[in-house]
């Protein structure tokens, strides 16, 4: 019981979080008004638009059985519907709130697109596949049956661990980058929702934490770590990721081996670069090559800046 109070007091908190973002809503710009954002910040603001797409389609499909097409068709600026995404089996609290992180990240692509021009959806693979070879990439080995996603609430929660983090850790990398009041105030607050998301989350996995995942026999924890330890592989930039349970001297103070929230030895986020976050979203060791999320390679000037250079 006390966990599920812990839970709910967090799911409270997001939306406290959401009141709070809407009652200070950042002025953007109207259609016939000149940028205003610096010319030097357009690429870093543009670049979040490809995990913001792939979170707002992968939420969307999984929730409620479709996507951006349907809902914001001009959000996606005639760019390929994603490849594989289907409604997932979950529970109505879960559903509930992945369909509030859907119409969050509808949102924040909203949010960018008021500030920049941006650019059309990229092709994304959402497909079981994809998401198995991501698990199968952070156990070492193929997992036998293969990995579902969309199979029942507790796959569907481990899918999405996959993905908010990276965001997050996205978007306090670029922040000291950009250089005008109103990019930062932007970014700071699609950082903050991103964290809430991801917080939200990893409680729910942490409250499951020694849960065996059928067929598997293997924890959630023991999941989340293998995650975390993939990622922090494909960055190549040391630790900067951590599983929800870890080693006392690698939780908070030192002291503690709860992990709901991943921070540095401060509990400071860590941040990751542009070229950090398409290694991992591709599922290589490269931002040069395109796979995992993103078989065509991901959008914007600095993703296919990568693709065009060694």
């Amino acid at each position: 019981m006390a966990m599920s109070i812990f839970t709910l007091s967090l799911l409270i908190s997001l939306v406290l979080l959401s009141s709070n973002t809407h009652s200070s809503i950042i002025q953007l710009p109207q259609e016939d008004s000149p940028i205003s954002v610096p010319e030097c910040d357009i690429d870093l603001l543009e670049f979040p638009l490809n995990f913001e797409y792939l979170q707002a389609e992968f939420f969307l499909r999984a929730s409620v059985g479709h996507g951006l097409d349907k809902v914001a068709p001009n959000l996606s600026m005639g760019g390929p519907p994603p490849r594989g995404a289907r409604r997932a089996n979950l529970d109505p609290l879960t559903r509930d709130i992945i369909t509030q992180f859907a119409h969050q990240d509808i949102g924040h692509l909203r949010a960018i697109k008021s500030n920049v021009q941006g650019f059309p959806r990229p092709l994304m693979d959402l497909s079981p596949r994809c998401f198995a070879a991501m698990m199968d990439e952070a156990f070492g080995h193929p997992l036998r049956p293969a990995f579902d996603p969309y199979a029942n609430n507790i796959n569907f929660l481990l899918a999405s661990y996959l993905l908010p983090y990276v965001g997050l850790t996205g978007y306090v990398g670029i922040n000291p980058g950009l250089k005008g009041a109103l990019s930062r105030r932007l970014v700071a607050g699609l950082l903050g929702m991103q964290s809430a998301q991801d917080a939200v989350i990893r409680t729910l996995l942490y409250e499951r934490g020694m849960m065996k995942v059928q067929p598997y026999d293997i924890t959630v924890s023991e999941f989340t770590k293998r995650i975390s330890d993939m990622r922090n592989r494909l960055g190549g930039t040391g630790v900067k990721d951590k599983g929800i349970i870890v080693p006392p001297v690698m939780g908070p103070e030192e002291k503690h081996p709860g992990c709901v929230l991943a921070g540095d030895r401060y509990a400071v986020a860590y941040e990751r670069t542009p070229r950090e976050i398409l290694r991992i979203l591709y599922g290589k060791s490269t931002a040069h090559s395109p796979g995992g999320f993103f078989p065509d390679g991901a959008n914007g000037k600095i993703a296919r800046g990568y693709l065009h250079s060694d």
